[in-house]
């Protein structure tokens, strides 16, 4: 299968299972935060809250696209993206899904919401930076700009919902006609029929988002997989026409050629004539090919390799000081890249499909440690109606938006910061559980540099074992 060798498609098998581990830990980890409310309301039985936001998040990760997931992929140097080394492939994913598990199973053991995905990415980033340390590393640790934009989404977002939270109970208080909204629940009694279905609207929006965000990061990690261990098969979009390609091929090469090299500084000349290669070596392939199957096995990794590094050369390029071009050359330019990249970001449907029911079935399991801090723990009181329904709201329009822009978010963060700007909201922020919000943002200040120095260990003594 795949023309692997017996041994490397059983690591292949394990490093595919190893992933869906991690979205499924990541449903019974992070989805809990989407039940907490309605289960502590008593809008939900409990696992009738659970199974309804498994399938939202089933049809979230279908419905999301694949924007965060190829944010996620890119996160890792274009260098180390285009090595088919199959072992190194599998030391790079697996360092990275290893570290993962631990510190999320850890986490949720002490009930602790910490954030999947800020798991994942100080992971891939650990990864990232001990390729660096290798000998052929070539100074490529991450992609920075890429790390700087996730780090800011992750970063931006407790820090909105928290406020936004405060702001729409501000309004609830001010303009809500009914006070039954504020008050604790009664055990084992069902809030209002308009509490209950706004309540019931919040957890589907924010199990439909999570799924559409938190979804794609499964999607991003076995395309990583594929990518890394069995390139020539998933190297590129077998579906997509190669025509199109060639025709975006040739919009680039008319806006490279009207650079002037003459303009160009020493370093932008170099980047210049890489650009050129990369375009040159793309035509050559290409030539006389009108179909993906034509095209042999090694050229289809070629031409993976050479979109990545033309679009990475190419946005330096165009990016420097002294290059002058118009703004409609420029634009032709990022239109004839995105079609391009259509070939390389994507996702087969099987592995949308893999990452949906591993998220729901782990919605299913093990949300019982999570739920309970969100709903007792963060503050002083009970969860009212009111709170439950406006962080759940705003963690929603939160994630969602994240999703359309093509950025991470943690459904766990946005949330329990949302819960905690409700509790400061209806009393104050004495009214917040000190020794819980200590542990929660002690968790959330290690998620990072802990998983970027377990992975970054792991993928050099797996690369020492595999050579």
């Amino acid at each position: 299968m795949f023309g692997l060798e017996p041994h490397v498609l059983l690591l292949l098998a394990i490093c595919l299972f190893a992933a869906c581990a991690f979205e499924f830990v990541n449903g019974f980890h992070d989805t809990a935060n989407a039940v907490a409310t309605v289960i502590y309301t008593n809008t939900l039985r409990p696992w009738v809250a659970v199974v309804w936001s498994a399938f939202w998040n089933f049809i979230g990760v279908f419905a999301g696209g694949t924007a965060v997931a190829m944010g996620i992929v890119y996160l890792l140097p274009v260098e180390s993206l285009v090595d088919q080394n199959v072992y190194h492939g599998i030391a790079m994913v697996g360092a990275l899904i290893v570290a993962a598990i631990i510190w999320n199973i850890g986490t949720w053991y002490y009930g602790i919401p910490s954030s999947s995905s800020h798991a994942l990415i100080g992971s891939i980033l650990g990864v990232g930076i001990a390729f660096s340390l290798l000998p052929g590393g070539k100074g490529a640790a991450v992609n920075w700009s890429k790390a700087t934009e996730s780090g800011l989404a992750l970063l931006l977002g407790p820090l909105l919902g928290f406020t936004f939270t405060i702001l729409m109970m501000f309004l609830l208080k001010r303009f809500s006609p009914s006070k039954a909204i504020f008050k604790e629940p009664r055990k084992r009694r069902p809030p209002p029929l308009f509490i209950r279905l706004t309540l019931i609207a919040t957890c589907t929006l924010v199990s439909f988002f999570h799924g559409s965000n938190d979804g794609q990061k499964g999607v991003g990690l076995i395309m990583l997989i594929l990518i890394g261990i069995v390139p020539v098969h998933f190297a590129l979009d077998s579906t997509k026409n190669p025509l199109d390609l060639r025709e975006s091929l040739t919009k680039i090469e008319y806006v490279i050629n009207r650079v002037n090299a003459a303009e160009l500084s020493a370093a932008d000349q170099q980047l210049l004539t890489e650009v050129r290669a990369q375009a040159t070596d793309l035509d050559r392939i290409f030539a006389g090919k009108t179909k993906v199957e034509e095209l042999p096995n090694q050229a289809r990794f070629e031409i993976r390799r050479d979109i990545l590094l033309l679009a990475n050369r190419g946005k330096k390029l165009l990016g420097s000081e002294h290059v002058s071009i118009s703004t409609a050359d420029r634009t032709a330019y990022e239109q004839a890249i995105a079609q391009m990249k259509n070939f390389t970001d994507y996702a087969p449907w099987w592995v949308l499909l893999v990452v949906s029911l591993s998220l729901a079935f782990g919605t299913t399991i093990g949300w019982q440690r999570i739920v309970t801090t969100i709903g007792e723990r963060i503050g002083k009181e009970h969860l009212t109606y009111a709170q439950g329904a406006s962080s759940e709201l705003v963690a929603a329009m939160m994630i969602g938006a994240s999703t359309q822009l093509g950025l991470p978010s943690s459904t766990t963060h946005v949330l329990s910061s949302a819960i905690a700007g409700s509790m400061v909201a209806n009393r104050g922020i004495k009214n917040l559980n000190p020794q819980m919000v200590r542990s929660i943002a002690l968790a959330w200040v290690l998620t990072l540099p802990v998983t970027m120095v377990l992975a970054g260990g792991l993928f050099l003594l797996f690369r020492s074992i595999t050579g």
